[in-house]
């Protein structure tokens, strides 16, 4: 799916300094009005961030679909008081590797549902196992879910693995995750996005992948500067959110287009 994002507003944020504790802005996104089978939040949202970027175009909050990625590092979650803060949408850990499952997703993937907070579940991937070994994990612990979104492979160089230091070739890894999407796809009927860091992306050549749908961490620019010319559905814009509900940092994502586009891109997984 392909959206316009053009936005030219600045914003002039305060900065934290010294030892003074950090600025705890709420930040308002204009009020909207959902049709009734995709849940959006119709609440201004307030967010807040203890390491505040200070973006001098195309904010995060000139989109306005904002969502969460967890693990077990959220501990419990009051997901109620996420959702109507504003939390639209949540990215949960459900597996890494071939044998490591989060402690946290069956009870987040449960409590987000009964919040009525859309989700999906990601993967992380381990370089020490194969992609097929990894799908075939991943199929194991995360139910199949008509409501769910679409499920998520991380992709990203893990630098304080302990006990794995291989990193394969570009072109080894971009065949692995095809392997992987393509397992993970049949199995679920529902096309897996790829989330992606900006040095993962570039020194794999990631743009080689299609069919597929991104979602890109940039916490220092707006992607298209980061990833030129890559269409994205996600954008992870900070990992030092703040959300109600959530004790400590938690990270902020942000959909890529309208209301209606969410509504069309999210109905399309949960009807």
């Amino acid at each position: 799916m392909r959206f316009s994002l053009f936005c030219t507003i600045s914003v002039i944020l305060v900065a934290c300094g010294g030892s003074k504790p950090p600025v705890r802005e709420a930040v308002v996104v204009p009020t909207v009005v959902a049709k009734p089978q995709i849940n959006v939040s119709t609440i201004n949202v307030k967010f807040g961030d203890t390491d505040r970027y200070d973006w001098e175009d195309r904010r995060p909050w000139s989109y306005p679909i904002h969502g969460i990625d967890v693990s077990k590092f959220q501990g419990d979650i009051d997901w109620e008081s996420a959702r109507q803060s504003g939390v639209n949408f949540a990215f949960i850990k459900a597996t890494e590797g071939g044998d490591h499952l989060d402690e946290k997703f069956a009870d987040n993937w449960q409590a987000a549902r009964d919040a009525d907070v859309l989700r999906g579940a990601y993967h992380f991937y381990y370089f020490c196992r194969t992609a097929s070994e990894q799908a075939q994990w991943f199929i194991q612990n995360v139910p199949k879910d008509a409501k769910a979104l679409p499920p998520v492979l991380d992709m990203e160089w893990n630098h304080q693995s302990r006990n794995c230091r291989y990193k394969p070739t570009p072109e080894k890894i971009r065949h692995e995750i095809r392997v992987y999407l393509g397992t993970v796809t049949a199995h679920y009927g529902k096309r897996p996005l790829i989330y992606v860091t900006p040095d993962f992306y570039d020194e794999n050549k990631l743009s080689r992948i299609s069919g597929y749908e991104f979602w890109l961490r940039s916490v220092a620019n707006h992607p298209s500067q980061i990833y030129r010319g890559q269409e994205w559905a996600f954008w992870q814009y900070t990992g030092t959110g703040e959300v109600p509900g959530i004790e400590g940092n938690v990270d902020l994502n942000t959909f890529a287009g309208s209301v209606p586009d969410w509504q069309a891109w999210a109905g399309q997984y949960t009807e």
